[in-house]
């Protein structure tokens, strides 16, 4: 060994150590920076659930508090019993579930459509589906308007419903994933006769798992928190949806004071169905970046 190498070698070590120091200043300054992010997006959340279990002499007080003084339910109590809340719950169920479900099966089967099969005006079509994405939905709302009352349909299930049963953003999707399956995988059931509708439901369908469970998840968060749409499409009190309710609370209509502990007792409620389903299939959500099968 020279004596080159020799005096080289704590030259080596000491930029080593240098780097590994820095790479560590590195990641301390990112998670801290993180979890600094993290806590000014969680107070927000945190203050309306303290809220919830306050007061309302205690909520006006101290509205940022975090721990209720004296802690109590009556807030909750109050929800149900002067409050239509559980009909806001039923119809905000029943729409929500109608919504997600059929939205997951169109969607994906004219993303199908777009991705297999070959006809006149494809291109045009998708490109007006690419077109309305990028539409404002407030700009939509007069049409919808518009139209829910010529169809008859208004201030029944089926206005509110209806409109809501494709997105663009959701076939967009399911296009794009349909596509990464390579078409190979379909030849040996078409060859055995299986019909386009066959081989869509029991061959392509299953294999873009990922894909489905991203559009319902978006579906019923989209379908759960939807306001304007109902505004629009109702005005009767007996479909009074979560959302429409808990708007009317917020803006004192069912009520005088700040009432900030119920209204943010059913905001806190309303919360809960979106945040379970989010972290049941957040694992599946990310795979959908990982696309399908490749040849």
């Amino acid at each position: 060994m020279t004596a080159t190498t020799v005096r080289g070698a704590p030259r080596k070590l000491r930029t080593t150590k240098s780097a590994a120091r820095r790479r560590r200043v590195g990641i301390a300054v990112t998670y801290s920076f993180l979890a600094a992010v993290a806590v000014i997006y969680l107070f927000p959340f945190l203050i309306a659930i303290a809220t919830s279990f306050k007061t309302e002499p205690n909520a006006t007080a101290n509205p940022l508090s975090l721990a209720p003084s004296p802690p109590t339910t009556s807030a909750f109590h109050q929800l149900y019993q002067d409050q239509n809340f559980l009909l806001w719950v039923k119809n905000s169920a029943i729409i929500t579930l109608s919504v997600t479900f059929l939205r997951v099966f169109l969607d994906s089967l004219a993303g199908y459509a777009l991705a297999r099969l070959r006809f006149r005006g494809r291109g045009a079509a998708f490109a007006t589906i690419v077109a309305v994405m990028a539409v404002p939905g407030v700009v939509l709302l007069i049409p919808k308007f518009l139209m829910i009352r010529q169809l008859g349909i208004y201030d029944t299930y089926y206005g509110m419903i209806i409109p809501l049963l494709v997105d663009a953003a959701g076939v967009f999707i399911m296009k794009n994933f349909f596509e990464s399956i390579p078409a190979s995988v379909e030849e040996s059931a078409r060859i055995d006769g299986a019909g386009i509708f066959r081989i869509y439901w029991s061959i392509v369908l299953p294999m873009a798992r990922p894909a489905l469970i991203t559009i319902f998840i978006l579906a019923f968060q989209g379908s759960w928190n939807e306001l304007a749409h109902f505004i629009i499409s109702a005005q009767s009190t007996s479909l009074n949806t979560l959302t429409k309710g808990v708007a009317q609370l917020a803006s004192g209509q069912l009520g005088v004071g700040n009432r900030y502990p119920l209204k943010l007792a059913a905001s806190t409620l309303m919360t809960i169905p979106v945040a379970v389903l989010f972290f049941v299939f957040q694992r599946r959500i990310m795979n959908v970046a990982s696309g399908a099968v490749k040849e």
